[in-house]
C-alpha cells in the first residue's frame, strides 16, 4: 500500500507544484510591477524591491497552494482515469474509500504547510513589509536618487537627473535639476559636473552642494534667461514629511487577533483558520470531480470544478465581510461555508459509490 501512496503522492505533488508555480509567477508579476512603478516614481528605493517580494511570497502561497492542490488532483487523477490506471487500482482491491485515505495523507501535509503560512509566516512577512515602507518614507530625496533616470521627487516639484552615483551614495556625477521658482511661474535649471551631500553640524540640515556648474532662470518660451556660473552652489534637501502609515490588518499577529473582541479582527482570524481548513475539503471535492469519461476528454471536468472552487472561495469572502460588519454572529462566521461544501463533497463521493455498486450488480 505504501508503494501506491508514494505513486499517488508523486503524481499529485508534481501537478500541484507545476500549477502553483505558474500561479505564483502570475500573482507576483503583478505585485512586482506595482512596486516597480513606485520605485520609478521615487516612492521607494529600487534596492528593496526583491526584499519586498520575498516577504510578500507567503501571503501569495497561502492562497495558491489550496488551488494548486485542487487542480493538481483533477489533472493527475483525470489522467489516471483516462489511461485506465484507476480501473486497475480498483480491480486490485483499492476501494474509493482507500483512495480518499491515501490522498488525504498528502493533503494533510499541504494543510499544515498552508496553516503555518497563514497563521505565522504571512503576518510576519507583512510586518516586515510595513517596516520597509515606514523606513522608505523617512528617506530624503538625495537617498532616493537613481543614476540615469529623471526623478520627480515626492517632497516637491523638483526633477533631478544624475549620470552616475558613487557606491556610498555621497557623490553625484553629471547633475541636472529642474524646479519652479518661488513665484510658481519661472523655471530654474541647474547643471553641475559633480554634487556632494553636506550636513550642517549645527542644525542637522542637509544640503546638496553642486560644483562647477551653471544656473538658468527664466520664463519658458521667452529669451530673457538669467545665467549664473558657480564653483559651488548649495541646495537644501527637504526633509520628507512625516507620514503616518496605517497599520494593515494583515500584519497583525494571530495571537493578538485571538484575544481581540473586535469583529473585524475576529473575521480575519477565522479567515486565517479557514485557509488550511479549505485544503482537505477541496481534496474531497477534487477526488469526486476527477472522474472522467474517456469520451469526454481530459479537461472536460475542469470548468465545472473551477466554478465550484470559485463559489467556495467567494462565499468565504462574503462570510468574512459579513462577520466583520457584524451582520452575522461570530459562532456562525465562515464555518457554515465549510460545512456546506463538506456536505457537497461527501454527497458527491457517496453518489459515486452508490452508482458503481448499482452498475456492479446489474453488469
Amino acid at each position: 500500500m505504501f508503494i501506491i501512496f508514494r505513486y499517488l503522492a508523486k503524481q499529485l505533488l508534481i501537478s500541484m507544484f507545476a500549477v502553483s508555480g505558474i500561479l505564483l509567477l502570475i500573482f507576483m508579476s503583478g505585485r512586482f510591477i506595482k512596486y516597480l512603478s513606485q520605485a520609478a516614481s521615487g516612492g521607494i528605493s529600487a534596492d528593496v524591491l526583491f526584499t519586498l517580494m520575498g516577504y510578500r511570497m507567503p501571503g501569495f502561497l497561502e492562497l495558491i497552494l489550496p488551488l494548486g492542490l485542487f487542480i493538481g488532483i483533477l489533472l493527475a487523477y483525470g489522467r489516471m482515469y483516462l489511461e485506465s490506471e484507476m480501473t486497475v487500482l480498483f480491480a486490485c482491491g483499492v476501494s474509493e474509500r482507500r483512495l480518499v485515505f491515501l490522498t488525504m495523507g498528502t493533503s494533510l501535509i499541504v494543510m499544515f504547510l498552508v496553516g503555518f503560512l497563514s497563521l505565522v509566516v504571512s503576518p510576519w512577512g507583512m510586518q516586515n513589509v510595513e517596516q520597509i515602507f515606514r523606513d522608505q518614507s523617512k528617506l530624503t530625496e538625495f537617498e532616493m536618487l537613481a543614476p540615469g533616470r529623471f526623478q520627480a521627487l515626492k517632497t516637491g516639484q523638483r526633477v533631478t537627473y544624475t549620470e552616475a552615483l558613487s557606491d556610498d551614495k555621497k557623490e553625484l556625477q553629471g547633475v541636472f535639476i529642474s524646479e519652479k521658482a518661488s513665484d510658481g511661474q519661472a523655471l530654474i535649471l541647474t547643471t553641475a559636473k559633480t554634487g556632494t551631500q553636506y550636513v550642517d553640524p549645527a542644525t542637522g540640515s542637509r544640503f546638496l552642494v553642486l560644483h562647477n556648474g551653471k544656473r538658468f532662470q527664466g520664463m519658458p518660451g521667452e529669451m530673457g534667461f538669467n545665467v549664473i556660473e558657480f564653483e559651488s552652489y548649495g541646495l537644501k534637501i527637504a526633509e520628507p514629511p512625516e507620514q503616518r502609515r496605517g497599520r494593515k490588518d494583515e500584519s497583525i499577529g494571530t495571537l493578538e487577533l485571538w484575544g481581540s473582541s473586535n469583529p473585524k479582527y475576529t473575521a480575519l482570524l477565522q479567515w486565517r483558520i479557514s485557509l488550511p481548513m479549505l485544503v482537505p475539503i477541496v481534496t474531497l471535492l477534487a477526488i469526486s470531480l476527477s472522474r472522467v469519461n474517456p469520451r469526454q476528454g481530459r479537461f472536460f471536468h475542469l470548468f465545472p470544478a473551477m466554478l465550484i472552487y470559485i463559489t467556495y472561495l467567494g462565499l468565504l469572502i462574503v462570510a468574512r465581510n459579513a462577520l466583520g460588519k457584524e451582520k452575522i454572529p461570530s459562532w456562525v462566521g465562515v464555518w457554515w461555508v465549510h460545512l456546506l461544501f463538506l456536505s457537497i463533497a461527501v454527497g458527491l463521493l457517496s453518489k459515486g459509490a452508490i452508482v458503481r455498486r448499482w452498475r456492479a450488480r446489474h453488469a
